[in-house]
């Protein structure tokens, strides 16, 4: 059996993504994609064996990707202030196209799913690397029953709920963090 090529699975990637970008996601499949990459069918089945895996590699790379470019573009001083701008960085990366990604993995919506909470698993531990870089929360405030961890999955799974449902903004939620971590 021929070893698979990375190379060739990134470059089979990115024209399903030019694909998407251009005809849209629907246009996908393994034919159209082995058309665009100039390759024979077979090769596209060496690396992705349906439109369902097609898409969740697309998916993973675009949150990859997303997650990456966030890490440069939000820059404010609090934790309170940078959670605020990643909200706005991510709503505005899902309203993009990665909520019309998300939609349309439809059988393989589970291994979605999966894949997604693996991405959240990263966001969180760059909650906690911000967290800890906010001179003004207090260390002693965490203990056994409070701890950083508990406290930024608490953060992620509203800040996931307010994603999802296209809230306008997550005042609410930076309030409570606030007299949670600041006392104010």
């Amino acid at each position: 059996m021929r070893k698979k090529d990375d190379t060739l699975r990134e470059a089979l990637l990115d024209f399903a993504c030019e694909i998407a970008d251009t005809e849209g996601i629907q246009a996908i499949n393994i034919r159209a994609l082995a058309k665009k990459a100039n390759v024979a069918t077979g090769t596209v089945y060496n690396y992705f064996t349906s439109k369902d895996e097609i898409l969740l590699a697309i998916t993973e790379k675009y949150w990859q990707q997303t997650l990456l470019e966030m890490k440069t573009a939000v820059t404010s001083g609090s934790f309170c202030e940078q959670l605020q701008e990643i909200f706005i960085f991510l709503k505005e990366q899902i309203q993009k196209s990665a909520g019309t990604l998300m939609g349309s993995l439809g059988n393989a919506a589970a291994e979605g799913y999966i894949r997604m909470m693996s991405m959240q698993s990263e966001l969180e531990t760059e909650l906690i690397r911000r967290m800890e870089q906010d001179n003004d929360i207090p260390g002693d405030i965490w203990d056994e029953t409070f701890t950083q961890r508990q406290f930024v999955r608490f953060i992620m799974m509203n800040l996931m709920l307010l994603l999802k449902t296209q809230a306008s903004d997550i005042n609410f939620l930076i309030a409570i963090i606030k007299r949670s971590i600041y006392g104010t």
